[in-house]
């Protein structure tokens, strides 16, 4: 039996704004606690222990999503593709979890972080949510999460009183994540069947698994690299600090976007497998439509917004990252698309190589932005480089599918909520203007950017939002 696209949505999103609601609640107390420097030297070395947690994944959370969505009816099936997965995992990530502690847990200047840090290596090991994804189970991955989160955020604002207590945070940060990755296996038994050990087969899996490894390195090039080339290229460690703050308010909105396509990857991955290219069209049509639905608003809103709200929600002092949201607020529209097309289409009906190509061109291009960009403008040029490599990597994705997809009638489609999306900024900010009060200011501005855009739409008569209105209203009627 399916299960719901919307429902498997909100679920998925509840989750990965859990994921980013710890850091993002705590913002402004740790903003003003920690200090700017503490917050670049905590994302500096957390983004290098990024890497190591790359390496030692592979592509086997993706590549493991997709393979269970592909036998979903099949317990038998997904149950031996699962150990297989879940031990080639356990293999990489020992091995990348030993030249950590090699590397840098022994002899580094910030020994005592990479130390802790060393913990989230293990919880990312023990990330078992792919397969839950894959079954399209999202509900499990939300619920055994939430107690968690909550535990985590209270101990923050317990626990870190100065800026003596960077250490205490990483712990509270990387003890969450791995807490939370251990308390899903609870749920393993009711889904899975008993498989012969002399079954497995292992190695089958490793070569598909570096074929997505490959653009997943590109990915956290453009991802992570920023931030680790500020840390290593400028000595002041604030430029770090401003733009984690920075792209964190941005990353909590994209994710009201990308969730969609975390979703829809297994359900995909299974319309593909039943030869339905019809349907796979249909929902990718959706997908774009959903993207420029919601990006627009988003970006325009944090442009007439983001002046009053950074010394609000951050403090006195952080004046830069308001310049540096504005900057990288373009990439919830270029990811959204990037999302719609290479997550959801691409990969799952295994055009891996153009997808590879995209991504591996738009590293490439960060790489080089920033090393021209960051020397001279910091945190500014970082911000640049990474609105110009997604920009390179959404072009190529949406040149591959140009013989699927009209490319004039998404063109077409967008104009509207662009158009409302101006609109409703210019409103925005004259309310801004006439306020004096940044938090009655910001309050206000939201709630009449929602209504002006909303009402606009309504105007239009915009199909996707009747649409939206029509199911509503069929389930009322039901109920």
């Amino acid at each position: 039996m399916k299960k719901s696209i919307t429902k498997n949505y909100i679920y998925n999103l509840i989750y990965e704004i859990l994921v980013l609601i710890l850091p993002l609640i705590t913002t402004p107390y740790i903003a003003r606690v920690l200090g700017a420097e503490n917050i670049g030297i905590y994302s500096y070395t957390a983004s290098v222990a990024t890497y190591f947690i790359l390496f030692g994944s592979l592509g086997i959370a993706l590549y493991g999503k997709r393979e269970i969505a592909y036998y979903q009816q099949d317990k038998e099936k997904y149950s031996k593709n699962f150990w297989e997965i879940l031990i080639l995992r356990f293999v990489m990530m020992t091995i990348s979890m030993l030249i950590f502690y090699i590397t840098l847990v022994r002899e580094n200047q910030y020994s005592t972080y990479y130390a802790i840090l060393l913990l989230e290596l293990l919880g990312n090991c023990l990330d078992i949510s792919w397969f839950f994804q894959g079954l399209e189970e999202f509900k499990k991955t939300v619920l055994r999460n939430i107690l968690v989160r909550i535990i985590c955020i209270t101990s923050i604002f317990f626990f870190v009183k100065t800026s003596n207590d960077l250490v205490i945070y990483v712990w509270i940060y990387v003890l969450s994540t791995l807490i939370g990755n251990i308390s899903l296996w609870a749920y393993l038994p009711k889904y899975l069947k008993k498989v012969k050990i002399k079954e497995l087969n292992v190695i089958q899996h490793l070569k598909p698994t570096i074929a997505l490894f490959i653009p997943q390195i590109a990915i956290q090039i453009y991802t992570v690299l920023d931030k680790v080339m500020i840390g290593a290229m400028i000595t002041d460690k604030s430029e770090v600090g401003y733009y984690e703050q920075g792209q964190r308010v941005i990353k909590v909105l994209l994710t009201v976007i990308t969730s969609l396509g975390t979703v829809m990857v297994p359900r995909m991955a299974n319309i593909y497998k039943n030869g339905e290219k019809e349907k796979l069209a249909e929902y990718m049509k959706k997908a774009i439509n959903y993207v420029f639905l919601i990006s627009f608003p988003m970006i325009f809103g944090v442009m007439s917004i983001s002046k009053a709200f950074v010394p609000v929600f951050f403090g006195e002092n952080y004046d830069k990252v308001a310049i540096l949201m504005n900057i990288i607020s373009p990439i919830l529209l270029i990811i959204g698309l990037s999302n719609a097309i290479g997550t959801q289409f691409l990969l799952p009906t295994k055009r891996q190589k153009e997808y590879t190509i995209s991504v591996v061109i738009g590293a490439c291009v960060n790489f080089i932005a920033n090393l021209i960009l960051i020397g001279r403008y910091a945190s500014i040029g970082a911000s640049i480089g990474t609105v110009i490599a997604e920009l390179c990597v959404t072009s190529i994705q949406i040149y591959c599918i140009r013989k699927i997809i009209d490319l004039k009638s998404i063109l077409k489609m967008s104009i509207r909520y662009l158009v409302a999306s101006i609109i409703m900024c210019a409103g925005s900010m004259t309310i801004g203007t006439i306020i004096n009060n940044n938090i009655y200011a910001i309050i206000v501005q939201v709630f009449v950017g929602v209504v002006i855009y909303g009402s606009i739409l309504l105007i239009l008569k915009d199909e996707f939002i009747y649409s939206i209105l029509n199911k509503i209203k069929r389930k009322e009627n039901k109920t």
